[in-house]
């Protein structure tokens, strides 16, 4: 895995995931500058693969500004669109890794937006 691997991906991948009928429209709702947002989630990536550090947000604290949209569906969707993406781009190797790492964060996502859910009907 290395820098030119998540660069090459991620806008291939957002490309898909702008254009998806039903996550299209959540993602063009929550992202007003692209550009940024890709750098952002380039350097996730590269913090989360690499160990790079480059990636200094909260990305828990991000997604639960859209915790309405935070469904098991949307979820699988995205992560089917990762799938797709990762299978067409990337060794075999790394599709493992980072469909796995995808999945792990995927769910840590959710078991957190739907603790401040819990938390708030308490």
């Amino acid at each position: 895995m290395s820098e030119d691997d998540i660069a090459g991906l991620l806008p291939a991948f957002y490309a898909r995931v702008r254009a998806d009928v039903v996550l299209g429209p959540i993602f063009e709702g929550g992202v007003d500058d692209w550009p940024h947002h890709l750098d952002k989630l380039e350097a996730f990536w590269s913090s989360v693969m690499l160990s790079s550090g480059r990636y200094k947000g909260q990305p828990m604290v991000a997604h639960l500004k859209h915790a309405d949209h935070m469904t098991r569906d949307n979820f699988a969707r995205w992560l089917t669109l990762w799938r797709q993406t990762t299978e067409e781009l990337l060794a075999p190797e790394l599709v493992r890794q980072l469909q796995d790492r995808a999945h792990r964060i995927a769910e840590s996502l959710q078991l957190g937006v739907q603790f401040q859910r819990d938390r708030l009907v308490a």
